[in-house]
């Protein structure tokens, strides 16, 4: 599977709203300065996160982005899938039986390997691990 720029920057938007979780709310217009992205297609981005339920968005003059629930809650894999679709390297492996010919081709034996590996990963690791990569990694930078 090859991330695109819509999963790499959700992933990114996504841990900026980590990194600030019980704070106020953080606009578009901050997470798009934090993080280098354009406004407009954050604003994409956080239409499809709004509906797969892992952000909200607050409105008012102290209003913008939180997540829908705390970091440790919210999976990399939730992320993924609601901003690129499946995690499939291939769309025969997207489902169990996608084609007429996949039970008896040793090829889509292999796709479902590869996108159970990758389900497994991502469906393991949340915004909470990310947090606690990134303290783990300005420690260390801390020590050179």
């Amino acid at each position: 599977m090859k991330i695109s720029t819509k999963g790499r920057y959700g992933l990114k938007a996504m841990f900026e709203l980590a990194c600030r979780y019980g704070e106020t709310p953080v606009s578009i217009r901050a997470i798009a300065e934090a993080q280098g992205i354009s406004e407009h297609y954050l604003e994409q981005l956080f239409k499809k996160l709004r509906k797969a339920g892992v952000v909200q968005s607050i409105r008012g003059a102290q209003g913008g982005y939180a997540l829908a629930r705390p970091p440790e809650e919210i999976t990399i894999g939730e992320i993924l899938r609601a901003l690129e679709g499946t995690v499939a390297p291939v769309s025969c492996a997207e489902t169990e039986v996608s084609c007429a010919y996949a039970r008896q081709c040793v090829e889509n034996y292999v796709y479902r390997q590869i996108r159970e590996g990758i389900d497994r990963v991502v469906d393991n690791l949340t915004l909470s691990s990310m947090l606690m990569e990134q303290r783990r990694i300005q420690e260390e930078l801390g020590r050179q």
